[in-house]
């Protein structure tokens, strides 16, 4: 299995970062994952703004020669592993810019006659690592999980990316016991992870 991390937090000297951290020693670990890379949005200053004028068309964005390397990332992994905050209920504007722009039409999936179109990135698998500073049944009671709908749904499902889990850690900031016991299990989980 070859796993990709994509790291969206502006501090390496943070919660997130402990996740990362950890997530990179269970791959490392795991005998299954034969090949890792690490994507880290904000040290790769990935420009999450949508630019569309003359020169640079909406229908083209599967083509453009500044993502290239991000879909070979994409093509190139059997596993996508999302690290991130959630800030106002939602992931920070920098991993949606990068969604935006890399699972553009033609690359993540294809227009076709019907309702829905065509997944074209079937067969990946993708892990959502999230911190939040509020209770984490926040999003479930007060947003209706609307985050996990927007990811799993609205985003992965519709690329033809089905087998989508989540971590979410609410409370965070409040509990140095609770921030180590969640990072071990993360570590084990990326430690033991077959598929």
């Amino acid at each position: 299995m070859k796993a990709l991390i994509i790291y969206t937090y502006p501090n390496h000297n943070s919660l997130n970062h402990s996740f990362l951290q950890k997530i990179i020693e269970g791959c490392n670990e795991n005998p299954n994952i034969k090949e890792l890379q690490v994507l880290d949005l904000y040290e790769d200053k990935f420009d999450p703004l949508l630019v569309f004028n003359e020169e640079k068309r909406r229908r083209d964005m599967y083509r453009d020669p500044e993502l290239e390397k991000y879909r070979k990332q994409i093509t190139w992994a059997d596993k996508i592993v999302f690290v991130y905050p959630i800030w106002w209920g939602r992931p920070p504007a920098m991993l949606m810019g990068y969604i935006d722009q890399l699972f553009a039409s033609n690359f993540a999936y294809r227009d076709k006659k019907g309702i829905l179109p065509e997944g074209l990135l079937k067969g990946k698998s993708v892990v959502c690592v999230s911190t939040m500073k509020g209770p984490t049944k926040y999003p479930l009671i007060w947003l209706n999980n609307a985050h996990k709908i927007l990811m799993k749904k609205a985003v992965f499902n519709f690329v033809g990316i089905k087998k989508v889990k989540f971590f979410e850690f609410g409370n965070m900031e409040s509990s140095k016991g609770k921030q180590t016991l969640k990072l071990e299990k993360v570590y084990r989980y990326f430690k033991k992870i077959a598929e």
